[in-house]
C-alpha cells in the first residue's frame, strides 16, 4: 500500500484539499451529464462510484477528523449511497499509512526520541492505519506491544474540519436551525477525546478493571511509562479482526459465542458502567488464537446520563411505545418532539418514530435474537431509505431529539451490525445476570 509522506496541516491546506477534491467531484458530474445526454438511461451508479472513490482518496491525505467522519458514515449505510458506503467502510482500519521517515519524525515530536531508542525492536511499516492514528508492532524485554501513534496536526484541525464538513451534514440530515449545533459541538468533543490519548489511556485502564469478571473477553496491557497524549502502548494480542473472523468462519456455535460476549459486553457497560465505547466498528475487536474477544479501543467513551438512559431504555418496553400517552411524554423528554410544535409536525414526527422504534426495539421483544438470519438489518435499512426520500420529512426541521441520540444510536446500529456480520444467535437478558446494581 502506498505510503503518505506528508499530512497537510494548516486551515488553508486542508481546506485546499478538499477545494481540489471537489473540482474532481465537478468533473465526475460534466462527464455523467455529457453521457446521459446521449444515453438517458445512463445509470449513476458509475456516478456515484466515482465520485466515493475520489472524495475518499482526498480525505484519506488529510486522516483526522474528516476521515473519521466518513468512517461514521459508512456504518450508516442506510443514510448514503452504497457506493460511499464501501468505499468509506476502508477507513475502519485500512488507510494508506504514514511513510517510516514521518512516523520516526511523529514519534520524536511527541516521545522525544526515535522507536529504536525506546523500544528493542519497532517495525518500521504499520499494522493498522485508521482514520486518527496508526499502529505499529514492536517489542521489550521480550514482550510483543502494539504502539498507536497519533497523525500529526489531527488534534489541532478538528474545528476546522468540521467546519468543512458541516454544510454536507447540514444537507444530508435536513439539519435546520440553531439548535443543530449540539450536535455539531457533540461530535467536537468527542474526536477532541479521541485525540487524548492520556484519557484514552484512563478510560482503557477503567473499562479493563469493571469488566474483567466478564467471561470470554480479553483487554491488553497498558503501559503509561511507553505512552502520552499522542503515543500509546499496549500488549500485542494475536487474533483477527472481526471482519476477517466473519468471512471466514463455518462454525455457527462460535458465531453466538463471541455474539454473546459482545451482546453482554455492552449492555453490561450501558446498564452498568453507564458509559460505553461508543466506536463498535469491526477495527476495534479481535478473535483472539484461543476464541476469546479482544476489545483493544477505548477513544470513544460515551457517557450515560441518568435523564437520558431511563426514557431511553424505557422506549425498548412495547407496552409504552403503545401507550399513546406514555410514549409522547418519553418524546418530549428526549427532545424529539417538542411543545410548540405545529400540529401536523407533530403528527408526522410521532408516528415516523413510532414506526422507527417499533423495528429497532425489536431484539428486546424476545428471549433470543437472531441478527444473522432475521432480515433485520435490511428492515432497518429499507425503513431508513422511505424516510430518507421522504418529500415531506425535508419540509420539517430533521434537528430532532437529545445530543446524545447521536452517539448512543451509533452505538447500537454499529453493533446491530457487527452482530449480523458475523451471523450470532444471542440470548437478550442473559447479561442482567453480570450486574451489580440489580
Amino acid at each position: 500500500m502506498k505510503t503518505i509522506d506528508k499530512i497537510p496541516s494548516s486551515k488553508i491546506g486542508r481546506a485546499t484539499n478538499i477545494i481540489k477534491t471537489g473540482v474532481k467531484v465537478g468533473g465526475n458530474y460534466i462527464s455523467h451529464y455529457s453521457k446521459k445526454l446521449v444515453n438517458s438511461k445512463q445509470s449513476r451508479t458509475s456516478l456515484d462510484e466515482n465520485n466515493a472513490k475520489d472524495i475518499y482518496e482526498g480525505i484519506t491525505k488529510m486522516k483526522g477528523s474528516v476521515l473519521k467522519v466518513a468512517q461514521m458514515l459508512s456504518m450508516e449505510k442506510n443514510l448514503i449511497p452504497q457506493a460511499y458506503a464501501n468505499e468509506f467502510a476502508q477507513a475502519q482500519f485500512s488507510v494508506p499509512p504514514l511513510s517510516a521517515p514521518l512516523v520516526n519524525k511523529t514519534f520524536r515530536k511527541y516521545f522525544g526520541k526515535s522507536p529504536n531508542d525506546v523500544f528493542d525492536r519497532f517495525d518500521k511499516d504499520s499494522i493498522r492505519a485508521a482514520s486518527m492514528g496508526q499502529v505499529h508492532k514492536a517489542s521489550l524485554n521480550n514482550t510483543e506491544l502494539a504502539v498507536k501513534i497519533q497523525y500529526p496536526g489531527v488534534a489541532e484541525s478538528i474545528s476546522s474540519d468540521l467546519a468543512l464538513v458541516k454544510p454536507f451534514a447540514v444537507k444530508l440530515f435536513n439539519l435546520k436551525g440553531k439548535d443543530s449545533e449540539k450536535f455539531f459541538q457533540e461530535v467536537e468533543s468527542k474526536l477532541i477525546e479521541e485525540t487524548d490519548y492520556e484519557q484514552e489511556l484512563k478510560q482503557s485502564l477503567f473499562v479493563k478493571k469493571s469488566c474483567s469478571h466478564l467471561p470470554h473477553l480479553v483487554f491488553p496491557e497498558y503501559y503509561s511509562e511507553l505512552s502520552g497524549k499522542k503515543i500509546l502502548t499496549m500488549s500485542w494480542i494475536n487474533g483477527v479482526h472481526l471482519s476477517e473472523f466473519a468471512e471466514s468462519n463455518k462454525n455457527q456455535h462460535l458465531s453466538n459465542k463471541i455474539g454473546q460476549v459482545l451482546w453482554d459486553f455492552y449492555m453490561y457497560q450501558m446498564h452498568e458502567l453507564r458509559q460505553v465505547q461508543a466506536d463498535p466498528h469491526p477495527g476495534n475487536f479481535l478473535l483472539t488464537d484461543d476464541n476469546q474477544l479482544g476489545v483493544i479501543d477505548f477513544g470513544c467513551i460515551k457517557e450515560i446520563t441518568d435523564d437520558f438512559y431511563t426514557p431511553y431504555f424505557h422506549l425498548t418496553d412495547h407496552e409504552i411505545l403503545n401507550d399513546p400517552v406514555k410514549f409522547h411524554k418519553l418524546l418530549l423528554k428526549l427532545e424529539i418532539l417538542h411543545e410548540n410544535d405545529p400540529s401536523k409536525e407533530l403528527t408526522f414526527f410521532t408516528e415516523m418514530f413510532h414506526e422507527m422504534l417499533t423495528l429497532f426495539s425489536l431484539p428486546f421483544q424476545s428471549e433470543k435474537f437472531d441478527f444473522g438470519q432475521s432480515g433485520f438489518l435490511n428492515d432497518l435499512a429499507e425503513l431508513g431509505n422511505k424516510y430518507s426520500q421522504s418529500s415531506e420529512l425535508r419540509k420539517y426541521n430533521g434537528n430532532r431529539g437529545s445530543k446524545h441520540l447521536l452517539y448512543m444510536n451509533r452505538t447500537f446500529f454499529g453493533l446491530y451490525s457487527l452482530l449480523n456480520q458475523i451471523n450470532a444467535e444471542v440470548s437478550i437478558n442473559s447479561y442482567k445476570k453480570l450486574l451489580i446494581n440489580k
